[in-house]
């Protein structure tokens, strides 16, 4: 019996739609008009905290309701005629880990065509075709907790694909990922667009350009500022400096006052050194599952005063490395050890301090931020750990006025566009003056002044003395912080690898 074809594409219609989430102080969105017809691809452009992801929801059916059950959007929103509904069409979320259903990678993409009830060969069908099509190469009984954020992002995609559905919106669908990686994704959805209607939210213009009918701008309100094919869209000036707009110049990185960052702990040399690090994960319980080696033999230091950076392609051990450098993982092999003026006094693995000992040295910022959120402003969860630690915590407010973020001091963190939590996790690590900052893909999400602002904040920590430590695909990034490439570790397969053999870096990338 030959595979279903995809739903039939659908139009798109929204007529004065207005959101305002919980709790916020003013919409998202506002007076968003837009017509899209049947099977065309449209680019959904905007800074970051712009509602492109809202926008997104909303026409996917999704959109949050008020703690009383209140709608939170006004206007009408159409999907083929009829009024949108979960399910209408088919969502890519921002953040994969939001997406995961399943302990196995199989069993995650069987979620959606079994909900459908089809047949189990048939179920199975899909799964195999839509791991094709995401280029998810990790196989269907890999285990979830494992993957990289990469391998999650395209996992999630996968999920989305196997439902054949005949409208597809997908939000940063490359933006964890590696150039090829990025290009060979890129490729399979727009393979896998045709014949449906596509919905695409990236900050990546210059990838997605050539490949759409449309481009629709929304401006830093909420509001649609332009509309049109990209080249009368995508034009010098459009987004007021804001956009990664094909053949646009370097970004600088934003100037930082001297002694902001300075750490509270003085150290100086090598604050890390890593000996032969290997990391084996395992899943015990029940229904144990295979160990997968995600390090192997990796020699690694982190000197105070400069930038690090740890690159490679998807799933090489990038994040994983990160977290055994901020004492959050125990290493199976080899030695992590801190200097003994970061320790002081403590065993020299930070793997076995407490977690107010280490975070009264180091800070970790984590690809996903919002897992790490404790309090209800942005405000508080910037000074957070500076608070905890009874240290002062005026560096806070500093950081959300650099960062983009003081005009939603009193939002609540979860409230956040991905960009902008990104920016506040950034923001609650440096507040408490750390002596090591471990950043896992800080740029991701990120338009071209909140990056300036990012990079800027990486480089003046480590120029006020604090040993830095950064995971990332965006090659401008890694320039930046490291100019000579004499301080990459690159990896590669979970080992440490010359220039010569590592794949090549995200080049042009921004996110």
């Amino acid at each position: 019996m030959a595979e279903a074809a995809p739903t039939a594409p659908a139009a798109l219609r929204v007529r004065g739609l207005g959101v305002t989430p919980p709790g916020a102080a003013r919409p998202v969105l506002a007076d968003v008009d837009l017509d899209v017809p049947a099977g065309q691809r449209v680019l959904l452009a905007g800074p970051s905290g712009s509602g492109k992801s809202t926008l997104l929801r909303a026409l996917a059916g999704v959109l949050e309701e008020g703690p009383g059950g209140e709608p939170t959007a006004v206007g009408e929103v159409l999907v083929g005629g009829e009024p949108v509904r979960p399910g209408a069409a088919g969502l890519l979320l921002q953040d994969p880990v939001d997406a995961v259903v399943a302990a196995t990678a199989g069993r995650d993409t069987a979620f959606g065509p079994e909900n459908l009830g089809l047949a189990r060969e048939r179920v199975w069908e899909r799964v195999a075709r839509a791991h094709a099509a995401a280029r998810f190469t990790a196989g269907p009984e890999r285990e979830v907790a494992t993957l990289s954020g990469g391998e999650r992002q395209r996992l999630a995609l996968a999920g989305v694909l196997a439902l054949l559905p005949g409208v597809l919106l997908l939000d940063e669908p490359t933006s964890m990922l590696d150039a090829p990686t990025a290009a060979a994704v890129r490729a399979a959805v727009l393979e896998a667009a045709a014949g449906r209607t596509l919905v695409v939210v990236d900050h990546d213009l210059a990838g997605w350009a050539p490949h759409v009918d449309r481009v629709v701008l929304l401006g830093r309100d909420g509001r649609p500022v332009a509309d049109g094919p990209p080249g009368r869209v995508l034009v010098p000036g459009a987004g007021s400096g804001e956009l990664w707009l094909p053949g646009a110049g370097e970004p600088v990185p934003a100037e930082v006052p001297a002694g902001l960052l300075a750490p509270h702990r003085a150290v100086g040399g090598d604050a890390l050194t890593g000996e032969r690090l290997g990391l084996v994960r395992r899943r015990r319980g029940l229904r144990p599952s295979p160990p997968a080696t995600v390090l192997t033999g990796v020699d690694v230091r982190v000197p105070a005063g400069r930038t690090t950076p740890l690159v490679g392609a998807s799933g090489s051990g990038k994040s994983s490395l990160l977290g055994v450098l901020a004492g959050l993982t125990r290493p199976t092999s080899g030695d992590l050890r801190a200097a003994p003026a970061l320790a002081g006094g403590l065993r020299p693995q930070p793997w076995r301090w407490r977690s107010r000992e280490l975070a009264a040295r180091s800070a970790w910022v984590p690809q996903t931020p919002e897992h790490a959120f404790v309090r209800t402003t942005a405000r508080a969860e910037a000074a957070a750990t500076a608070t905890a630690l009874g240290l002062p915590a005026e560096r806070a407010d500093a950081l959300l006025e650099l960062l983009g973020l003081a005009h939603r001091a009193e939002v609540d963190p979860f409230r956040l566009s991905g960009g902008e939590q990104r920016r506040l996790a950034l923001a609650g690590a440096l507040a408490a003056g750390p002596a090591v900052l471990l950043a896992d893909e800080p740029s991701v999400g990120q338009d071209r002044r909140t990056w300036s602002a990012v990079v800027g904040l990486l480089r003046a920590a480590a120029r006020d003395g604090a040993a830095v430590a950064v995971s990332s695909h965006d090659e401008r990034l890694v320039r930046c912080v490291d100019p000579d490439g004499a301080g990459a570790v690159r990896l590669h397969a979970g080992r440490r690898v010359g220039a010569a053999a590592a794949p090549d870096l995200a080049v042009g990338r921004a996110s």
